[in-house]
């Protein structure tokens, strides 16, 4: 059975790419279909794999500015040649799940979430983005065509996974079908074998990419008045801007390798989440050092996180109900103990047996289908 893996661009190195790690360490002979690449930018994470771009790597600037680029995407990712292929996995947050494949080819997309900035996060995508007011003012017709595009490439895969029955439910009501979940994984063994503090670190910690929907902002605000410790790792558009918000207490470490992430989550006091995500893949990072969450009340983190046992919630992204969760939290005995074992069934090795079985049992009855 020849297989191919498709991702939507590899820009960046985050939850998705951790999922297409996961991939190819179960398909480790597949080449990896991909609208651009950067190798720097992925910090060589797949360096050595055979990777097959689209005519949007040849663009200039298109691999740090592909926000610039919507429209192409759709033609770049249906140019892409997997006519050769038995089964096609893609895993998709934007427009690797449009690929065309022949009718004898099984393609499964493990589906993060619809296209955002096309439905629910429309308004506030351009509202958050730089974008010059003229380009604003086209920006909805736009839209229009990406979503038509995004709702008729949702079709395409013959089988949907998903991550959470938070992106179920968008998946039902946008492209009105049905997915199966399996949850994202955490490398348990990795991020939990920490040179753990000999007791609790005295800094809170925020994780990811600096983009307005992160709401870092929230976080840096509240530590500012608390006057707490805060340690912030990733880069991002917005590094800049937070920084100059940030008093003394905020620290920004910028990306490190995982082997520094790792004791940064063993070290910390616990981990703040304060957006909405599909899954989150950082708050299972730090329960599997050991550490609680601090978190919205939204999205994945509700699937990933037992309150009161593993993190706490706070109902509202405003400062005043972030601050009344971290005084909460002052108060709370946590069990690092309880919170890994919690996390150790999100392991990567579960995470990959159930995409195994869950793909020689959809296979096997596409085959006796279309041989009927």
């Amino acid at each position: 059975m020849k297989v191919a893996l498709v991702h939507d661009y590899l820009n960046q190195y985050g939850g998705a790419e951790r999922i297409l790690e996961a991939f190819c360490e179960l398909f480790p002979e597949a080449p990896i279909y991909t609208l651009f690449y950067d190798e720097k930018l992925t910090y060589g994470r797949f360096k050595g794999k055979d990777i097959h771009t689209s005519f949007i790597q040849k663009i200039p600037f298109s691999r740090k500015y592909h926000q610039m680029f919507p429209l192409l995407m759709p033609m770049a990712v249906e140019s892409l040649d997997l006519s050769e292929y038995d089964l096609v996995l893609s895993d998709s947050a934007s427009f690797a799940k449009g690929v065309i494949t022949k009718p004898q080819t099984f393609h499964i997309c493990y589906l993060h979430t619809p296209l955002r900035y096309a439905w629910d996060k429309s308004h506030q995508y351009l509202s958050e983005f730089p974008f010059p007011t003229v380009l604003k003012s086209l920006a909805p017709f736009f839209l229009t065509y990406l979503r038509v595009w995004d709702q008729h490439a949702s079709i395409r895969p013959d089988v949907l996974l998903t991550n959470s029955r938070f992106v179920r439910s968008r998946i039902r009501k946008y492209y009105k079908q049905e997915a199966d979940i399996i949850y994202p994984p955490v490398s348990f063994e990795f991020f939990g074998s920490g040179a753990t503090a000999v007791s609790s670190g005295d800094y809170f910690l925020i994780v990811g990419r600096l983009t307005p929907y992160k709401r870092f902002q929230l976080a840096i605000t509240v530590c500012n008045k608390l006057g707490l410790p805060l340690k912030i790792v990733g880069g991002g558009p917005e590094r800049r801007r937070l920084q100059k918000s940030a008093a003394r207490n905020i620290e920004f470490l910028g990306t490190v390798p995982d082997r520094v992430l790792r004791d940064i989550y063993a070290n910390c006091r616990a981990l703040i989440f304060p957006q909405e995500e599909d899954f989150g893949i950082v708050a299972l990072e730090a329960m599997a050092a050991g550490k609680p969450v601090i978190a919205f009340r939204g999205g994945g983190a509700m699937e990933s996180i037992i309150e009161g046992e593993t993190g706490i919630f706070f109902d509202e992204p405003t400062e005043s109900a972030l601050e009344r969760a971290i005084r909460e939290f002052g108060s709370l005995p946590f069990d690092s103990r309880r919170i890994k074992d919690h996390a150790k069934k999100f392991d990567k090795e579960i995470f990959k047996k159930n995409i195994k079985e869950f793909i020689d049992g959809t296979y096997a009855d596409f085959i006796s289908r279309i041989t009927v």
